[in-house]
């Protein structure tokens, strides 16, 4: 084995802490439009006029407030990483719970543990005792379909779904409920909606969109923002109302190669017509918020261009509201860091998100920026004017306190009936019909049937990411109370009609079916950890695909629900399949499945297939930016597609199967940002282990935390306190076939960095079994390690295959154990063939 200095090293920001006053250097001038604002962008008529009355009351409160009071307000924390304490001594504009941050860092706070935080933060926000000054302070969530963060909540559709139905009045009722449950915990704002236009369907949040037709984003923006916030000429930001934000500003669907967080390369032009109408339809909506894009566009990053911002958005567009920045997403302008960027705040920036240690630093260097004349004041009071002007349309002013609202402390609104029946229909009119041989669909319920493959019974998976934790991962149906899985709403429906349901997970049964339902799909994923190369379903893994096909071979007609956050070149399948389903990701209500693909007990349809597809689907799995409108558009289901009961089947039963990949077993990622599918991410403590199921927790003797390296929690750091053997461990519940990497030139490649001393050994181990393993001691490699650098440590898998490991059946593809103290962090795993870099000789 070897160790490597890598870029990564170089890339790595301060955590010293220290003050690092004065300007961040500028970046790069954005690319000039060839035409003014005035020629693309249009004028909006908004529909909340500003109040004069309001604006004098805001600019005397501007007066009595000192520079520290009003860049409080501009500094958004995150719920990890301040106190109580800190609410009350800093007086912070806002505050949000990151993707898996919970009160207490516990996952299953209950709706009064939500609210406690809610009311002690506002408290202390509203306490004059320090600084003199009461502005309520508000709480800012990722509710993007239901109240995902909390569990028992209703979890709808995604909004990929959604724009199958193509019903904005469907997305009102949806907004409204997720309100209504947002605002029983004491939240009052919401980060929504998402209403970027996805050209490449590589990238990991398309399931974010609505659709490729901008003409969907823009309705259905206006919809959601009416249904968070209520209509402007009626119950505008009511007491059952929250805050929406539009977001991300702007072109974030739109990035070369469906790079997360990349480069958006079009004109002036197209940024306006395909990537911008989603914020006419919310602004004009009345939407009070609009969140910075971490995306460049045409190399100029989002959070820095003063053009976009500025110009186009508020002044050109008319927007008084406020735009805040997403995860740190101001550190990654040119020149700028987390904790130090004062050209945001120049480029109209109005709320920087700043999760982590970082606000502190940022908040003193702010400060100081504007008392240097980096950063004009009157930037910073138009800033804080538009904050206040959100916070006393919203009533903050005027209202109790979060636990005296009028939704607060209703439990019974988490997860209500009607709410889940609401989600229910938005399954049903999701879902999409891509095969239909000899009319399969809808089955008569008083068949024998089988209902296998690994999404039947898995609320988790069919819900996605964005749902309890970040990525979605880690959940069992136990986290889901109130919910039903696919197969649970089938076999409800099938028991009452007389029928005969069977559950498997591999394709067993008891006794042969009449039919076979087949749930398979993505594993749960969010932003960046969801990038693909290419859109083939499974690459170098046919796992599902053997299941189909078993059961075909065994004379049984197969029905195929395919669980996905975007199309996917699924042709083996397909031919696999008598009958095929787009059912997306339907979150926790999964009977509306039932309720299309069963009859009812008298052999009547219950509900026809409604869904039509919002993306087009793909003839091969390099065909990822196939748009309607494109000049070279063939793909294999046109945008619109959808079948209906009692229509002819036209897809062919004999599709290519060519996926023209000679190069899909080169390399095996186990960890990039987070586990990859499938394998799962466990802490060991002597002889017990325990499954990661949250940002941070704490097992025996070993600790876990993300944290940001690059982007956004893309890291992990473990502490072992040496008070027992641990280890952290990356583990399939089932055997692994990786005798594809069984060649000479395969290695483990790590990202690491350690801080502090290391033990005499520490074990980096695969292992098949008991007795089947591969070990190597990382010790002396990990102590030649610069301190607080990340470095690349590399394996043979040659060197584990000599000690014994076979590859034909691995359980354990990354275990690392020691009995000593040790701080090790990970950025970084995978399996590589034929790379250039090999390890050195074995141990």
């Amino acid at each position: 084995m070897k160790i490597k200095k890598t870029a990564m090293a170089m890339l790595m920001l301060s955590a010293s802490g220290s003050l690092l006053l004065g300007a961040c250097s500028e970046a790069p001038a954005p690319v000039a439009p060839d035409n003014a604002a005035s020629s693309v962008w249009p004028q909006l008529k908004l529909p909340v006029a500003q109040d004069p009355a309001m604006e004098q009351a805001i600019s005397e409160l501007l007066a009595k407030m000192t520079l520290e009071q009003k860049i409080a307000q501009m500094i958004q924390p995150e719920i990890r990483d301040i106190t109580v304490e800190d609410m009350r001594k800093y007086g912070f504009g806002s505050y949000l719970n990151g993707g898996g941050a919970f009160p207490n860092d516990n996952k299953y706070a209950t709706p009064a543990d939500w609210i406690a935080l809610a009311e002690a933060m506002y408290q202390a926000s509203m306490d004059t005792s320090g600084d003199g000054i009461a502005i309520p302070t508000m709480w800012g969530t990722d509710a993007v379909h239901g109240h995902n963060n909390v569990i028992g909540a209703t979890i709808f559709p995604h909004n990929i779904g959604l724009g199958a139905a193509n019903n904005p009045a469907l997305i009102e009722q949806i907004a409204e409920a997720t309100a209504r449950e947002v605002m029983a915990t004491g939240i009052d704002w919401v980060f929504a909606p998402t209403v970027a236009v996805v050209r490449d369907d590589r990238w990991g949040r398309t399931y974010e969109s609505y659709s490729e037709n901008p003409d969907i984003v823009r309705d259905y923006a206006a919809a959601i923002v009416r249904g968070l916030q209520g209509a402007a000429e009626q119950d505008f930001l009511s007491e059952r109302r929250v805050i929406s934000t539009v977001k991300h500003f702007v072109g974030d669907g739109g990035t070369t190669g469906g790079v997360d967080q990349g480069n958006t390369e079009v004109n002036e032009e197209e940024l306006f017509r395909i990537h911008a109408q989603g914020y006419v339809g919310g602004l004009e909506a009345g939407a009070q918020t609009v969140m910075a894009s971490f995306n460049s566009w045409n190399g100029s990053k989002i959070h820095g261009d003063r053009y976009l911002l500025t110009e186009v958005l508020k002044e050109r567009m008319g927007f008084d509201g406020f735009v805040v920045g997403d995860w740190n997403g101001h550190g990654q302008i040119p020149g700028c860091t987390n904790d130090n960027c004062a050209q945001a705040a120049n480029a109209g920036l109005d709320v920087y998100m700043v999760p982590t240690a970082a606000w502190k630093p940022l908040y003193y260097n702010l400060i100081e920026q504007v008392k240097t004349g980096v950063i004009p004041e009157a930037r910073i009071d138009d800033a804080v004017r538009r904050i206040l002007r959100v916070k006393k349309r919203a009533g903050l002013f005027d209202k109790p306190s979060p636990a005296q609202r009028p939704l607060a402390g209703r439990t019974e609104l988490i997860g209500a009936p009607e709410h889940r029946a609401v989600a229910r229909d938005a399954v049903r009119q999701s879902l999409v019909l891509l095969k239909n041989n000899e009319q399969l669909l809808p089955l008569k319920p008083q068949q024998r049937i089988l209902v296998t493959g690994p999404g039947a019974d898995n609320i988790g998976q069919q819900s996605g990411g964005w749902t309890i934790s970040w990525q979605g991962t880690g959940n069992t149906n136990e986290d889901f109370p109130g919910g039903t899985s696919i197969y649970g709403g089938i076999a409800r429906q099938v028991t009452a009609a007389g029928g005969q349901v069977e559950l498997s997970s591999d394709g067993s049964f008891t006794e042969k079916p009449d039919v076979a339902i087949v749930v398979f799909g993505e594993e749960p994923y969010a932003e960046g950890n969801g990038d693909l190369d290419n859109l083939e379903y499974q690459r170098g893994n046919k796992t599902d695909l053997a299941l189909l096909q078993q059961l075909k071979a065994q004379g049984i007609p197969v029905v195929s629900l395919f669980i996905s956050g975007r199309p996917m070149w699924v042709n083996p399948e397909l031919n696999a399949s008598d009958a095929f389903v787009a059912v997306w990701l339907p979150g926790s209500e999964g009977e509306g499945v039932a309720d299309v693909i069963l009859r009812n007990a008298a052999g009547e349809v219950q509900y026809d297939f409604h869904g039509k597809l919002s993306f087009s689907w793909p003839a091969t799995p390099q065909q990822s930016t196939v748009n309607i409108g494109d000049a070279d558009y063939q793909p294999l289901l046109p945008y619109g597609f959808g079948l209906r009961y009692g229509d002819a089947s036209t897809l062919s039963n004999t599709l290519s199967e060519d996926s023209g990949d000679d190069a899909a077993n080169s390399e095996l990622v186990i960890f990039e940002r987070a586990p990859r599918s499938p394998w799962q991410l466990q802490l060991l403590s002597g002889a017990e282990r325990n499954g990661v199921t949250s940002s941070v927790q704490e097992f025996g003797a070993i600790r876990s935390r993300t944290f940001d390296n690059q982007v956004q929690e893309d890291a992990r750091r473990f502490e072992f306190s040496g008070k027992a053997n641990a280890g952290l461990n990356f583990g399939s519940p089932f055997p692994r076939d990786l005798r594809a990497f069984a060649s000479a030139d395969s290695v483990l490649t790590l990202q690491l960095m350690r801080r502090g001393a290391v033990p005499e050994q520490v074990a980096l181990s695969m292992s098949c079994g008991e007795a089947c393993r591969g070990s190597q001691n990382i010790a002396p490699a990990l102590a030649a390690m610069p301190e607080g650098e990340w470095q690349t440590l590399q394996i043979s898998i040659s060197c584990l295959q000599q000690q014994g490991l076979n590859l034909a059946q691995v359980f354990n593809v990354l275990t690392i154990e020691s009995a000593g103290e040790l701080n090790l962090s990970l950025a970084d795993a995978r399996i590589q063939r034929g790379s250039e870099n090999t390890a050195q000789a074995c141990q």
